[in-house]
């Protein structure tokens, strides 16, 4: 009898500072690089020079390394690809063509679908962790009609996003792993989602672009009522398609 190797998911990382001796927490309850969130191993390569700041803003010069790094992942034995930045889509059909697996790169690949899901009077609100570099460009949805009804913000502003660039952009000091607190993660997002629903109550679903959302993703559902899909949502769905 042959045995199979088990099914993993490979995640393209960031770049990150981590002082010598510095170990990082285990992967948090239902996040992104969490093996339970999949009920299969996950696995990492680092996109080299791939720091959040750069990333975020768009740099193209990355492709090659996010293509050497999706490589390495199948080397390993990844069924499926996936990144730990929803800013990664910029190079999604790049990676996708350079591997014979499929590639989610980020939640925003589900943007089009939703709009479809919903009714053609409700809105899709997009909360992403840097709205500044979140354009129309990175959404797909072609449709004047159907980027209408989507709305897009960012918490760039609150005490979480800063603390958390703090460790992965490449200009900041060689500091360990900053504190990083769900609640404030899930203070800054519930706000954030407040303040759009009050302008937009056409709102009917919500969109998670950031790749550290998805531990307060049960959270922000309970306070909304609303669907709620983020990284995770596309990730389950990509593995479970493979075997």
């Amino acid at each position: 009898m042959t045995l199979r190797a088990p099914r993993c998911l490979g995640i393209l990382d960031l770049e990150q500072k981590l002082p010598p001796g510095t170990r990082l927490p285990e992967p948090r309850t239902g996040s992104l690089l969490n093996p339970a969130t999949y009920d299969c191993p996950v696995i990492t390569e680092t996109a080299e020079g791939a720091w959040a700041d750069l990333v975020i803003r768009g740099d193209p010069s990355l492709k090659p390394a996010c293509i050497a790094a999706a490589q390495r992942l199948v080397e390993r034995g990844a069924v499926a690809i996936s990144s730990n930045c929803g800013f990664f889509i910029r190079h999604q059909a790049e990676v996708a063509a350079s591997v014979n697996v499929p590639v989610a790169m980020s939640s925003l690949l589900l943007a089009t679908t939703l709009l479809r899901q919903l009714a053609p009077t409700a809105k899709l609100a997009v909360v992403t962790a840097d709205s500044r570099h979140c354009g129309d460009d990175l959404l797909g949805v072609a449709n004047l009609t159907e980027r209408s009804r989507v709305i897009i913000a960012g918490i760039e502003g609150g005490d979480w996003f800063q603390n958390v660039m703090k460790h992965w952009s490449r200009n900041e000091t060689n500091l360990p792993p900053p504190p990083i607190k769900d609640t404030d993660l899930e203070t800054d997002v519930a706000a954030c989602v407040a303040r759009l629903r009050a302008a937009h109550p056409e709102i009917a679903a919500l969109l998670l672009e950031c790749t550290g959302f998805p531990v307060i993703t049960p959270s922000i559902r309970r306070i909304t009522g609303l669907p709620v899909y983020d990284i995770t949502s596309l990730c389950r769905i990509t593995i479970e398609s493979v075997s």
